[in-house]
């Protein structure tokens, strides 16, 4: 199995690459979607390599909005050397073997679902944990079937101009980005009244852009929210020492 990274992979982990994921999603294995059981949801969450760390960008407006260098990537976990192997192992599974992925992917949904029942929760999965991918464009009757199932699909993208043709099979919250060149994207979303994530450096205001602002650190839950505000976010990882442009100060 060939693989392309900036970083080199550490020697003891390049056996793990001989063979395919065993694990897509982490229910609740992170700070964030572990506030979701508090509101009823179990989420189920998978994480990728983001932008071109795997040799192949999946974060395709990652160089416009300046979001490569305080992605998320960095925050919590992240920032270990075996987490970001295995983001890899997973992104050049789903690029290289895309029917076997999916197969997995049927499997770790059927495990979120026996998680969530097994508590009296409702799933949710978010696919796009660390990357921008159009699932829609990939496995949308698949999303359709676990929806009917039960599971509420639902991602940020800072890709203007996604199409999804049923928004209560996946929710979708537009990215924001304050560097220059992104802003008219930014505006399209306001003007279309998107919900509009933006992280902040320090306090968030009461109103941005016009919108009402809500607290998106409560929880991950960004389908329960409605359209037309602004869900702030803190600044985690790099993004604390980000200047350029991307967090809000």
């Amino acid at each position: 199995m060939l693989y392309d990274i900036a970083t080199p992979v550490p020697a003891k982990y390049l056996s793990l690459f001989a063979k395919f994921p065993s694990r897509l999603l982490g229910i609740e294995t992170d700070t964030k979607t572990k506030k979701g059981a508090y509101f009823g949801v179990a989420t189920g969450i998978m994480y990728l390599s983001p932008a071109d760390t795997s040799g192949t960008n999946i974060c395709p407006i990652a160089e416009i909005a300046k979001c490569k260098a305080p992605c998320l990537n960095t925050a919590g976990r992240g920032v270990m050397s075996n987490v970001r192997v295995s983001r890899l192992r997973k992104t050049l599974f789903w690029l290289q073997y895309p029917d076997k992925f999916q197969a997995l992917l049927r499997k770790e949904l059927d495990r979120l679902i026996r998680s969530a029942k097994s508590r009296n929760l409702e799933p949710a999965c978010r696919l796009n944990g660390t990357s921008d991918i159009r699932w829609e464009n990939y496995i949308w009757d698949l999303m359709v079937e676990y929806s009917a199932k039960g599971v509420r699909f639902y991602d940020y993208t800072k890709i203007p101009n996604r199409r999804i043709p049923d928004p209560t099979v996946y929710d979708i919250t537009f990215s924001y980005s304050g560097v220059p060149q992104f802003q008219p994207y930014v505006d399209r979303a306001v003007a279309n009244k998107s919900r509009l994530a933006v992280v902040f450096r320090g306090k968030a205001p009461i109103t941005f852009k016009g919108m009402s602002v809500i607290d998106g650190d409560i929880s991950d839950i960004r389908y329960k929210e409605p359209q037309g505000v602004v869900v702030a976010l803190s600044a985690k990882g790099k993004a604390k020492y980000d200047a350029s442009g991307f967090v809000v100060d």
